[in-house]
């Protein structure tokens, strides 16, 4: 119970209290607690309780509280689930509830570094019998360790940021040279992303087993996709250009231990992992995702599907002694099911553009149009039925703009 007046079926409930950062008209940057249709103000909260803990929540980012470690997490949010039920505390706190339609988001945490991995076997399959088509679908590694790469962390945007359309060098397969220009392959990439809270040292290694212990939430991510530049750049050491223009991500981070309803068994695993990447606990996760494209659902990927977990690709991550460090983040890669309309990206939908998508409305596409819109959101399950929210990741294509 609250005395909060909480819609009945808000994904911003009790269960979840997902942390962002936030500003008003005339007011600077805070730390920020969804609640409801509400935005909390939690560094004004804490001091006007007197919390401890104030100091980890009065600045303008996340970070003091990322690098406070589990603990203090889990203080923290113990002390908000108190504020909110308990009637004693609301003439303290309700001066801080702010409308959440009237205030801006932010980037919510200093982003460190940016490991993107391709860990749903449904979508490697796809762009393996796309790309590949005479071969193997999977290369020999892809069930031995989750395959990544290092993305580029400066240009990780929040959710509204427009996204310009990349240019770059691009050669199709019966063109004799390449031409240089804006991609006319401009695709999405729906995924789960997840924040270092605690970082770890170089030379040592975090295994499985204290995933929970480093990582402090989840978050939604669309990893902008410009297929034709990746296509012609990616032999032999991958992705670049066509994945170091924009990296979108949702303005709220939702804890891990706001979903300890939606932690599922992965799926079999055949080979068995090598030991480092056995699993220690079921961190496979059942996240309902929904992709629109100007408005239209054009596909629901399944996360719990994804083959490697979260904690293994955490663990592959470290396990050379790379560092991490407060605000490192990663994605999931591409989340795809086994169905037509799981597919997270338009390359799989449109089936590498040879069978165009139908949008409702009566056009197609097989990739991005300049004008173009396409929001991410997700749920998961909650306690008692409830469902905890994600909010969303939204982003808009704009024309390129010409090489200087």
């Amino acid at each position: 119970m609250t005395w909060l007046d909480l819609p009945d079926d808000t994904p911003f409930g009790l269960a979840n209290l997902p942390y962002g950062v936030f500003s008003t008209a005339a007011g600077p940057r805070r730390v920020g607690v969804a609640i409801g249709d509400d935005v909390l103000d939690a560094g004004g909260a804490a001091a006007a309780v007197e919390a401890p803990f104030a100091e980890l929540l009065a600045g303008p980012l996340l970070d003091p509280l990322l690098a406070a470690g589990r603990p203090a997490w889990q203080q923290v949010r113990a002390a908000l689930t108190e504020w909110l039920t308990d009637d004693s505390y609301a003439d303290r706190v309700r001066p801080h509830l702010h409308p959440r339609a009237a205030v801006a988001l932010h980037l919510p945490f200093t982003v460190g570094d940016y490991v993107d991995f391709y860990a749903s076997e449904h979508h490697a399959t796809n762009v393996g019998k796309i790309f590949r088509p005479d071969s193997a679908p999977l290369t020999p590694n892809w069930k031995h360790l989750p395959i990544g790469y290092h993305g580029r962390s400066g240009s990780v945007v929040v959710s509204g940021t427009d996204v310009v359309r990349p240019c770059g060098q691009r050669k199709a397969p019966a063109d004799a040279e390449p031409v240089f220009g804006p991609s006319v392959r401009l695709d999405i990439e729906a995924e789960v992303g997840f924040v270092v809270g605690a970082g770890s040292p170089m030379g040592s290694t975090i295994g499985v087993a204290d995933f929970a212990e480093h990582v402090f939430g989840v978050f939604l991510l669309n990893d902008w996709s410009a297929r034709d530049l990746q296509a012609w750049e990616y032999v032999p050491l991958g992705p670049f250009l066509g994945k170091s223009f924009a990296t979108s991500v949702s303005p709220w981070v939702v804890p891990l231990d706001a979903l300890a309803h939606a932690r599922v068994a992965p799926p079999p695993r055949d080979p068995q992992p090598l030991p480092y990447l056995r699993d220690a606990e079921d961190w496979g996760l059942d996240l309902a995702i929904d992709v629109r494209l100007n408005g239209h659902v054009i596909a629901r990927p399944p996360f719990a599907t994804m083959y490697w977990t979260p904690a293994q690709m955490l663990a592959h991550t470290t396990v050379n002694g790379a560092p991490t460090r407060t605000g490192d983040i990663y994605g999931s890669g591409t989340v795809s099911g086994p169905e037509r309309d799981q597919r997270g990206s338009l390359l799989e939908l449109s089936w590498g553009g040879t069978e165009p998508l139908a949008l409702r409305e009566g056009s197609t596409r097989t990739f991005l149009e300049d004008g173009d819109t396409v929001t991410i959101t997700a749920t998961a399950s909650g306690p008692d039925g409830s469902r905890i929210g994600f909010g969303e990741v939204t982003g808009t294509i704009r024309p390129a703009r010409p090489a200087t």
